[in-house]
């Protein structure tokens, strides 16, 4: 009964990594018409709001205690291309919810609770997506590790980690002080587009998506991309808009082309 019960679990696993990517399109055809009210575009008409730094802690750890909750009591028996798959990912998450929140210099600044509650669905559903495949499905052997795909995928995250984190130290230290208004950034990938952070975030998954080479982690990919690609053009907008001196040159996200 139980074999049974375990066999549909695992058959209804691919269909909900199916439906989540098709969300995504979905979800990505709206952002490029409604843009989310958060940061630069928070509304205050989207009450109540909660702490900034507090929201990003909230909505960022979630998907590292749900990965978490599915690996941790078979972390032993874990081959050695998940454990370093799975510290990649933890890496980059420990920073966006402890460091990152720490380190932004934002002020009384608030977050709609909707969005910080969407942002933890979000991840509620990649940490389990994630979680249950590198638990009941991963069957990487150590020849993974010489892989082309392992190899560049890992060079991809690498970089697109570097860029992302070298366009928000830019960004952090825009605010001086008690400072809380926008300034136009300048340096690293600023002199080719308006958001090299959210670049360096795609870049990075599709490293991840290439060195795991499974489903849940494309569709993390297209998530990201559904998410950021939508965020990074209202963002090239805003700074048009507010700033008549702003470089005419820059692309909203990928240099010469978009």
């Amino acid at each position: 009964m139980f074999q049974k019960a375990f066999l549909i679990v695992i058959s209804c696993y691919h269909i909900i990594v199916i439906a989540w990517m098709v969300l995504a399109v979905i979800t990505f055809l709206i952002l490029l018409k409604i843009t989310a009210p958060f940061g630069r575009h928070t509304a205050e008409s989207w009450k109540p709001m909660i702490n900034n730094k507090v929201a990003w802690f909230i909505m960022e750890f979630t998907v590292l205690a749900v990965l978490w909750f599915f690996l941790f009591p078979r972390i032993t028996s874990l081959s050695i291309p998940v454990l370093i798959m799975v510290g990649l990912f933890t890496i980059h998450y420990l920073n966006r919810s402890l460091i990152f929140p720490l380190r932004i210099r934002t002020r009384k600044k608030k977050m709609p609770l909707v969005i910080m509650l969407s942002a933890v669905f979000f991840n509620l559903m990649n940490g389990y997506l994630l979680g249950f495949y590198f638990v009941f499905y991963a069957s990487y052997d150590l020849s993974w590790l010489y892989d082309i795909r392992f190899i560049s995928g890992i060079l991809l995250f690498i970089s697109g980690m570097i860029i992302n984190w070298r366009a928000d130290n830019i960004l952090i230290h825009l605010r001086k002080g008690n400072e809380t208004g926008y300034k136009i950034p300048y340096g690293g990938l600023f002199k080719y587009v308006s958001c090299p952070n959210l670049l360096g975030e795609i870049i990075e998954w599709s490293g991840f998506a290439l060195l795991c080479w499974n489903l849940p982690a494309l569709a993390f990919l297209v998530w990201t991309c559904a998410n950021l690609i939508p965020r990074a053009i209202a963002h090239h907008q805003w700074y048009k808009e507010k700033f008549t001196e702003y470089p005419v040159e820059r692309k909203a996200l990928i240099p010469f082309l978009l």
